[in-house]
């Protein structure tokens, strides 16, 4: 008869000798009773070394018989102790940051005035740029190029410009104290807005329908373009002219920056709860720890109520403000005046333009705030900045008379699927499948 494999003669009441370990067995039976009773005369750490060392040397153990065989080895499973763990995640790969710039536009007669925001980029993927009396638009999606306006001497030059969130209607600050509404699709003039500063406007920002603009004048006035009496609240704070505004992205606070080296978050509900053009409102904070004009403003992207602003030429820092408590977070001595600020909505970091001595864009690690890279090219100081609307591109004009397209910010995962997606013809008529 022949011999059944050693596999099917297993009992589970019937032990395998072939699987049993008699030298363990014999300690077991032996020796470990004896050191199990002498245990109790070790000190805690001792006993946890030897806990250890039987871990170790696989003497934790308590069963002596075995039942079935040994489960086979498993296959290449060596690991040299002293190599790094295998990876389970692919790291990280660091971005290449392009030192410098794409392209290189002409901007002739730009005015060389710190003061001023002459540059902008729509989310319809349009920059405006204003120079001199006039106002450029260039599409980046095919690189053309033409003129929006052109002001006569008496009125311009242009003092700063501004796009609506829908990419369509362009906000023109000008140097006799107006401000144009423009449609850009039909390039037509839509109305001026006027009556309410005295002075040059040198900054301006949309909040829905709200046009809010700041003046030499060192007023701000909350304009409702829906209607005739188009200044529905005013804000007084300032003392010297207002070269810095920004709304935060829930519409809900109002930054301000001006040449008297003050910094004001004003809230929207105060603006709301007065209906004469007369009245002023009362800020949130006023804070004043800059030592210059203050004309760069960004808000955070990815946390609330963080701000970030920048000094001039006498401050040269960037400074990061809880806007809730009004307390200064941290401040970076940049070296250099700092004449604009740039959130990257895909990193946490923060790029700031400059002006003299290098005139360099500075790229920036959040929290830490430490230098990532340094962007070289402008001749003259950065007067402003854009980002294009993936975020991933922005966009700097200078005194040299030139504007500078840089790749800073690298590519959104949103922006490659997007790309690498095949658009099908007529994908939005239905159709038999």
């Amino acid at each position: 008869m022949p011999r059944r494999n050693s596999c099917e003669n297993l009992d589970r009441f019937i032990p395998n000798r072939s699987a049993m370990d008699f030298d363990f067995a014999h300690y077991m039976l032996t020796g470990g009773k004896v050191e199990k009773e002498t245990l109790g005369t070790y000190s805690p750490s001792k006993h946890l070394y030897r806990k250890h060392l039987a871990e170790i040397l696989n003497m934790n153990r308590t069963r002596i018989l075995a039942f079935k065989n040994k489960p086979p080895p498993a296959a290449n499973t060596t690991h040299d102790p002293f190599s790094p763990p295998p990876q389970t995640k692919s790291a990280k790969r660091r971005r290449h940051i392009s030192q410098s710039p794409d392209r290189t536009l002409d901007a002739p007669e730009v005015v060389d005035d710190f003061y001023l925001n002459l540059l902008d980029w729509s989310s319809s993927n349009v920059i405006a740029v204003a120079l001199g009396n006039s106002v450029y638009l260039w599409n980046a999606f095919d690189g053309s190029t033409y003129e929006l306006l052109s002001v006569d001497d008496d009125i311009g030059p242009v003092t700063s410009v501004k796009w609506a969130a829908d990419g369509k209607y362009l906000a023109v600050g000008l140097n006799n104290s107006h401000v144009q509404l423009w449609d850009t699709t039909s390039i037509r003039l839509l109305r001026t807005l006027q009556g309410g500063h005295r002075l040059r406007v040198s900054s301006l920002d949309w909040n829905n329908h709200i046009l809010t603009s700041g003046g030499m004048d060192s007023t701000i006035f909350n304009n409702d373009v829906r209607v005739r009496a188009h200044i529905v609240s005013t804000y007084r704070g300032h003392t010297q002219e207002v070269c810095g505004l920004q709304w935060c992205s829930s519409g809900q606070q109002l930054a301000s920056g001006g040449n008297d080296n003050l910094l004001h978050i004003w809230s929207l509900s105060m603006a709301s709860s007065s209906s004469s053009s007369n009245s002023s409102n009362q800020w949130l904070h006023r804070l004043d720890r800059h030592t210059s004009a203050v004309k760069a403003l960004s808000w955070c992207p990815f946390q609330r109520n963080l701000l970030a602003s920048g000094g001039g030429i006498g401050d040269q820092c960037i400074k990061l403000w809880n806007t809730n408590t009004g307390a200064c977070l941290n401040s970076v001595n940049t070296g250099s005046q700092v004449c604009s600020l740039l959130w990257n909505t895909n990193e946490r970091e923060l790029l700031s333009g400059h002006g003299f001595n290098d005139n360099q864009l500075t790229l920036w690690k959040y929290p830490s705030m430490v230098r990532i890279a340094e962007l070289h090219g402008h001749t003259s100081r950065v007067l402003s900045m854009a980002k294009s609307p993936d975020g991933c591109n922005v966009a700097s004009v200078a005194g040299d008379e030139t504007l500078r397209l840089w790749s800073v910010f690298g590519t959104t995962q949103i922006g490659k699927a997007v790309i690498e997606k095949k658009q099908e013809p007529f994908s939005n008529v239905p159709r038999i499948r």
